[in-house]
């Protein structure tokens, strides 16, 4: 199956909450979650309760297109996490908080992680000054996030840094808001990795 294409809003409304797809509108009252709390689909046939291996499916899912991640790159973070000594579900998490178009994200230089993985895939950052154009790239410490030169004299780039920090910074990651560069300070710690996705079900699920 390919990448998801229909509408975002339907995929939050999907699993109950918000997945902060849209950037800015997430924010607002036009929200689908908070328009309308249903979830898609006819009501008449719809289960009273979800099964065990549905929760389980629905956690993974909601990691999944929080992140736009297609579905073998995902099972390959879940068997790195296996492999790697430490808490699985933390693991999954900190590799996934690692991604290029993640890290994008965080520093404000992107509204939401699609739009980041668009601007990554289009080239217009640079890591330790050279191109990188792979939205999947885990970032190291010490690595440094900087933009393309050329867009420096745009108004694409004037909108794109207007505002920033748009959003909290988190600690392992730093913003220098003369040049609009960033620089991975740490590896992202177990307090701040993402509170909203129940790691625990995703471990259990792949574990079947």
């Amino acid at each position: 199956m390919g990448r998801y294409t229909g509408p975002s809003c339907r995929l939050c409304r999907r699993a109950g909450e918000k997945l902060f797809l849209k950037g800015d509108r997430c924010f607002t009252p036009r929200c689908a979650v908070e328009r309308r709390h249903a979830p898609p689909g006819d009501i008449s046939n719809r289960r009273r309760r979800s099964s065990d291996y549905g929760i389980h499916l629905r956690e993974k899912q909601k990691a999944r297109q929080m992140f736009g991640v297609m579905e073998s790159q995902f099972r390959a973070y879940m068997d790195d996490a296996f492999n790697t000594p430490g808490i699985s579900g933390l693991n999954l998490l900190r590799t996934l908080e690692r991604r290029f178009d993640n890290v994008i994200f965080l520093l404000g230089f992107a509204d939401s992680r699609k739009q980041a993985r668009q601007l990554v895939t289009h080239g217009h950052f640079r890591i330790n000054g050279r191109k990188t154009d792979i939205p999947s790239y885990l970032v190291r410490t010490g690595d440094a996030i900087s933009w393309k030169e050329a867009d420096k004299q745009t108004e694409f780039y004037r909108e794109r840094t207007d505002g920033i920090p748009k959003r909290p910074i988190p600690s392992w990651l730093s913003l220098d808001q003369g040049d609009m560069s960033g620089q991975v300070v740490t590896m992202p710690p177990d307090e701040e990795l993402q509170q909203s996705i129940n790691s625990r079900l995703i471990v259990e699920f792949y574990s079947r």
